[in-house]
């Protein structure tokens, strides 16, 4: 079953290759195009999923949220209001003729996010790393580098604050 808000359904994009699982709730002013979103996914308004993208089961994505090509969300995650994946370690408008970039000009670089992480409101991860299992990023915060398992980062570059303990440990 899909669940789309009715009062934006006039205003959302959803491209037919994108593949969504049941229960899948998506808001106004959305666009997604050739991405995966999995089970009982909630996608806030003004949220933007691009191609090659997957969203693993009961995640969440709130608003103004810029998910690029190249980055996986495992289940269970959480996306804070106006968070920024970036997918290109060098990004330029033109090639080395002068000519605007096409996908051949540039590498996409991936970006992983584990099971249960919460990234905080505006936080931007920059691509290349690993966000751990139940990790939390602060808001804000610029994740430059992997995050650990279980860790609480912070900062501009984001640094490890402290390690959690696993739930139920």
């Amino acid at each position: 079953m899909r669940r789309i808000d009715p009062e934006g359904q006039a205003f959302r994009q959803i491209a037919p290759d994108v593949k969504l699982g049941t229960g899948v709730r998506i808001f106004g002013f959305t666009n997604l195009y050739g991405c995966e979103i999995g089970d009982d996914v909630k996608i806030g308004t003004f949220v933007e999923i691009q191609k090659g993208a997957r969203i693993g089961a009961r995640c969440k994505i709130s608003s103004h949220t810029f998910i690029c090509e190249g980055v996986v969300l495992e289940d269970e995650v959480f996306v804070g209001h106006n968070v920024t994946f970036i997918n290109d370690r060098y990004p330029r408008s033109t090639n080395g003729d002068g000519k605007l970039q096409t996908e051949a000009d540039w590498k996409c670089v991936p970006t992983h996010v584990k099971t249960g992480a919460s990234i905080g409101s505006g936080a931007t991860l920059l691509c290349g790393i690993t966000v751990g299992p139940r990790a939390v990023v602060g808001a804000g915060s610029v994740v430059t580098r992997d995050v650990p398992a279980d860790a609480i980062v912070a900062g501009n570059p984001a640094r490890v604050l402290r390690i959690a303990s696993p739930a139920g440990k």
